[in-house]
């Protein structure tokens, strides 16, 4: 096993809970759970989206997450990566607009869909930057080590699954 097999492990049970919660939901899927918040269909889309966006800034490609001037990214790293792997639980935070669907998958099945494929371009994204032994250079937080990118994205679903109807 490698020092990126566990953390990935965890982004896969993260999804599949995610999914799980999303196939309970019935005739809530595209209902948002109060005014001003989004609908299951919609969470699922956005954590697409974010995983997608993560594969890109894992393989150094352009990415839709907001530039940070690189001399605030320590203070970032520290005040929101560094503080939400310590504390296992993700903050409250505002998406930025490139994270805010206006719609998701039609349905549950869909977004099952949907989710898998970010995963997989998530995973296989991960492993090459591991394998080739450099950080990930994130345009918010700076370089941090793969395995915690990878434990960030773990928390980031699991603090969606918290929204989806019934979720405890």
């Amino acid at each position: 096993m490698t020092d990126i097999d566990l953390p990935l492990a965890g982004v896969r049970a993260a999804v599949a809970e995610l999914v799980a919660a999303a196939e309970r939901v019935g005739v809530a899927w595209t209902r948002p759970r109060a005014p001003g918040k989004w609908s299951p269909s919609q969470v699922v889309e956005h954590v697409a989206r974010i995983m997608e966006e993560s594969a890109n800034v894992a393989s150094s490609r352009p990415s839709k997450f907001p530039m940070i001037p690189f001399f605030l990214r320590p203070i970032v790293r520290v005040l929101v990566f560094r503080r939400t792997l310590r504390r296992k639980a993700f903050p409250k935070m505002k998406a930025s607009n490139a994270f805010v669907p206006a719609a998701g998958p039609a349905t549950p099945a869909d977004g099952r869909v949907r989710l898998q494929g970010a995963l997989t371009r998530f995973d296989q994204a991960c492993r090459a930057r591991a394998a080739s032994g450099q950080d990930v250079a994130s345009t918010i937080f700076g370089a941090v080590p793969v395995a915690d990118f990878a434990r960030f994205q773990e928390l980031h679903v699991r603090h969606h699954i918290l929204q989806m109807p019934g979720a405890a």
